[in-house]
């Protein structure tokens, strides 16, 4: 699953996932959707932007790990700062991308957390 506030982000993701074999099962544009559609849909991973409207990635983490402890979440955002990326993993993210993406490291990333 691809949450990501800009539709052109979402779209870029799906691309570089889809081209090298993964399928995406839903989208949501904002932490609160993605909490919803996560419970519905059960992803195997979910790559999530950090900044976004009505419920960031980090809240959005929170609650999708406290609602499913094996939860494999990936955060990307614009801003490689330090203390988002460590509040992201102990906030149970399993890694952290940086956009602009590079295919390669967004490949590498999602598939080292589905093993």
């Amino acid at each position: 699953m691809i949450v990501d506030d800009a539709a052109f982000m979402r779209m870029m993701l799906k691309d570089i996932l889809t081209k090298n074999g993964f399928t995406v099962i839903g989208e949501a544009e904002n932490g609160a959707v993605a909490v919803e559609k996560y419970l519905e849909l059960q992803p195997d991973l979910t790559v999530m932007d950090i900044t976004m409207p009505e419920m960031d990635g980090l809240q959005a983490v929170k609650e999708i790990c406290k609602r499913d402890s094996k939860a494999r979440v990936i955060m990307c955002s614009a801003m490689g700062q330090q203390s988002m990326v460590i509040e992201a993993i102990q906030s149970g993210a399993k890694d952290f991308i940086v956009k602009p993406f590079q295919a390669d490291r967004v490949v590498e990333a999602v598939t080292k957390a589905l093993k």
